[in-house]
């Protein structure tokens, strides 16, 4: 969507707010031993609280909340009363939400207590590599041109990209145009950022696999080379200079 007014600058700060919150308290409640189906209940009652409904849900019929990944899993974990985390997991937690017609969409994945396994690096980088497509986003810039840095950032690091999960316009539905915002460059994307308009950029950064999978429960995006996958996402307002980040709230750039 388009920002047209100051109402709908006021209805996506929010929205924004509310899931960027949620997202922050979840990482803070999340503990080893603990249920993913617990940790999504709390979050599901902290967007409740706030007056939002989650996006899953409304536009899939997701089972759960939130999205709760864990390891090998990308994107799209369901919660579950049988899946427990541990101590030194790589967690990703999703979350989107609606709140009087509008929608913000938020992501981050961190290690959970301490890092047993050596994910810090890689948690950082998509962090980081986040933070700077942030920097560089602007009215008129090439969304392929985006992807291009993202990918080298990755490479630099000592990591890849996944290529078939992207960002996406957001607003007024959970995806809208422009539909594809990728980690990469994409020469047949001839789309560019637009000024006022408001789009979820996320980074999916990989040890190794670079596409992601279904699993059998028809949701869950998996690894299938048993690569670990970090991704960071915010909600922005696209303008002349730096974005504005609607989902500040939940500080995953800290």
């Amino acid at each position: 969507m388009s920002i047209e007014s100051s109402k709908d600058l006021l209805r996506m700060k929010e929205v924004s707010e509310a899931v960027g919150l949620t997202l922050k308290k979840m990482r803070e409640y999340a503990q080893p031993g603990m249920s993913t189906y617990e940790l999504d209940e709390y979050g599901g009652a902290l967007l409740q609280s706030y007056g939002a409904r989650s996006a899953p849900k409304l536009t899939y019929g997701f089972p759960g909340w939130t999205c709760i990944s864990r390891n090998h899993e990308v994107a799209h974990g369901l919660p579950s009363r049988n899946r427990f985390l541990q101590e030194g997991d790589l967690v990703n937690i999703d979350v989107s939400a609606e709140m009087n017609g509008y929608w913000a969409d938020n992501g981050g994945s961190f290690v959970l207590g301490k890092d047993t396994r050596g994910h810090t690096h890689l948690v950082d980088a998509s962090r980081n590599i986040l933070a700077k497509a942030i920097r560089n986003i602007k009215g008129g810039v090439r969304i392929a041109e985006l992807g291009r840095m993202i990918e080298m950032e990755a490479k630099k690091s000592g990591y890849r990209v996944i290529k078939n999960l992207v960002g996406h316009g957001i607003g007024r539905s959970l995806h809208e145009a422009p539909e594809e915002i990728p980690c990469f460059y994409d020469r047949h994307n001839l789309g560019r950022f637009r000024k006022n308009s408001v789009v979820a950029l996320e980074t999916f950064i990989s040890t190794g696999a670079t596409h992601a999978h279904t699993a059998s429960d028809g949701w869950t995006l998996t690894t299938r080379d048993g690569s670990y996958v970090a991704q960071h996402e915010h909600t922005l307002v696209i303008t002349d200079g730096e974005p504005l980040i609607l989902t500040e709230a939940n500080a995953i750039l800290d």
